[in-house]
């Protein structure tokens, strides 16, 4: 599949609240991948804590690659990539971002804007302390959410 035109191209958003430890993957991972060479069109993103504000990116560019934390009774560290197209299919999350971004999704489906969508989750302990770092088997995923994430643009741009 091709972006569709008149967008933007791809965007990687990664979600999270970087003061909750691993929740903040999705951060983590933002700042990670933008530090890595990627083809012009795509975009990386700091989402926080997600929210209502996000709407105009999801209106601009598609597909959407989300990333984000997890608490599904998996071990930690657990790496899935999922095509999620309505907000009920998203997992459980952690964060006060929870409401946010389910909000968010079901906002761009009314106003019929919503991207083509993959959602990278990472399993986490729900028991986090307050931290701004992630326990070194969320930072040794990295690699393998930027894999996942190449793969998707590879898809995309052909």
């Amino acid at each position: 599949m091709r972006s569709q035109p008149g967008k933007k191209g791809i965007l990687v958003l990664g979600i999270g609240n970087y003061l909750m430890g691993d929740e903040g993957i999705g951060i983590h991972a933002a700042k990670y991948l933008q530090q890595q060479a990627f083809p012009e069109k795509v975009h990386i993103l700091d989402g926080g804590t997600g929210g209502f504000n996000l709407l105009p990116f999801l209106e601009e560019y598609d597909p959407v690659i989300i990333i984000d934390a997890t608490a599904d009774g998996t071990p930690p560290g657990t790496l899935r990539v999922r095509k999620p197209r309505y907000s009920s299919e998203f997992p459980r999350t952690l964060g006060a971002h929870d409401i946010g971004l389910k909000d968010l999704i079901e906002s761009a489906t009314i106003l019929d804007t919503l991207p083509e969508i993959y959602l990278i989750t990472l399993a986490i302990d729900p028991g986090n302390e307050l931290t701004t770092g992630i326990s070194p088997v969320l930072k040794e995923k990295l690699p393998l959410i930027e894999k996942e994430i190449r793969e998707i643009i590879s898809a995309h741009t052909g």
